[in-house]
């Protein structure tokens, strides 16, 4: 990597954390819930925050903006979130000091909640979950997406930070097996975000606390629901990790998410909370069951709005004897030689939205795993 390619990573990370200051947007809107709901819908923002000491703050295209300048005071946060509470939540926040639930906002979407205290005092984040579940065409997906819709059995997963669109992507390949193939779908969830419509498929969503009190036994229970296709909300612990390779191994299609930047990571986490007597024969079963890992980022682009960025490494002959061997850190190889058969690694996907004139250089560069990886791929 020369002076000069270090010298434009360097500027294009200045350059957004200067844009990632809080700019105020001049706005007179009440702070009561349905007007910041409504706000939120309107202005196409992914988040709403509450804090005491800040006004209310959404989240634009990644970036923070003030909604007026009037701070939120103790008793506004509490009164706003306490307002969304039913009596068990409440209960919970009391007790947990933070809880997780989702709200219906007129018939324009839902948000996904998570209370919580911070110095004593309610705060909450809400993620807007639209009501339309958009297509993979519609978020401008691989098409490699259609091939994991059609599978029969074995394990999918998701990853990639928190905010970047692993459940909407998860929820567009489960609305086009809902839509085209006659299967029961459970998803397990904490909460439910996206319901999805009556199609071809049954369909039953679990929402912790409410339907079910624990992943491990809801899990457990799904073996005898008769699913075809299961989705986990989140694998976070040996637990969890352990019911879903044995849902996968049984034959059944299970999808997944996990908070990983990369796939040969994405592999090493699901092997490493296994004690160590234990890893051989996780790593066996991982080589057999799975089908895919899609690491995911939302990179803001030209014009507005982000574009979902993916590394996609399929299953292959290679990738299963990588992982049984324990060589995953051969996997990265693999991902750059498998373009033919539809697997990418993040910086040819984000030099794709370079050459498509989406993002700048400097922009897919702060995003690569390996800034230099895009320079070489844009001189190739």
């Amino acid at each position: 990597m020369t002076a000069q390619d270090k010298g434009q990573v360097k500027q294009g990370v200045s350059d957004n954390q200067q844009q990632k200051e809080f700019v105020s947007v001049p706005s007179n809107v009440p702070h009561t819930m349905d007007a910041l709901l409504d706000l939120v819908v309107s202005k196409g923002a992914s988040d709403l925050h509450l804090t005491v000491g800040y006004p209310p703050i959404i989240r634009i295209d990644g970036l923070l903006h003030h909604v007026g300048s009037e701070v939120l005071k103790q008793e506004d946060t509490a009164n706003l979130v306490n307002g969304l509470l039913n009596e068990s939540k409440k209960e919970l926040l009391d007790i947990n000091r933070e809880v997780d639930f989702a709200h219906s906002h007129r018939d324009d979407a839902r948000f996904r909640i998570n209370a919580f205290y911070q110095q004593q005092t309610i705060s909450a984040a809400l993620r807007l979950i639209p009501n339309e579940i958009k297509t993979i065409e519609e978020l401008k997906l691989p098409t490699t997406y259609y091939r994991l819709t059609k599978l029969g059995q074995g394990l999918v997963l998701v990853t990639g930070p928190t905010g970047h669109g692993k459940t909407t992507t998860l929820a567009s390949i489960l609305q086009e097996i809902n839509k085209a193939r006659p299967l029961h779908i459970i998803t397990i969830e904490d909460p439910i975000e996206y319901i999805l419509p009556k199609g071809r498929a049954m369909v039953d969503q679990r929402e912790m606390h409410d339907d079910t009190h624990s992943w491990e036994i809801a899990l457990k229970s799904a073996m005898r629901q008769d699913p075809d296709v299961v989705l986990v909300g989140e694998m976070r612990d040996y637990e969890t990790i352990a019911a879903a390779v044995t849902l996968a191994e049984t034959g059944h299609l299970v999808f997944a998410t996990l908070h990983t930047n990369n796939a040969a990571q994405t592999v090493d986490r699901i092997i490493d909370v296994f004690p160590e007597h234990q890893q051989a024969q996780i790593r066996a079963q991982l080589s057999n069951i799975l089908e895919a890992v899609i690491a995911q980022r939302l990179v803001p682009v030209e014009g507005g709005g982000r574009r979902a960025v993916s590394e996609i490494m399929l299953a292959t002959n290679a990738v299963r004897n990588l992982i049984r061997e324990g060589k995953t850190h051969q996997l990265d190889n693999v991902i750059m030689t498998g373009r033919d058969i539809g697997m990418i690694s993040l910086e040819a996907s984000l030099v794709r939205l370079v050459r498509e004139g989406l993002i700048t250089v400097e922009r897919a560069q702060e995003y690569a795993a390996r800034p230099e990886e895009v320079v070489r791929l844009l001189r190739s």
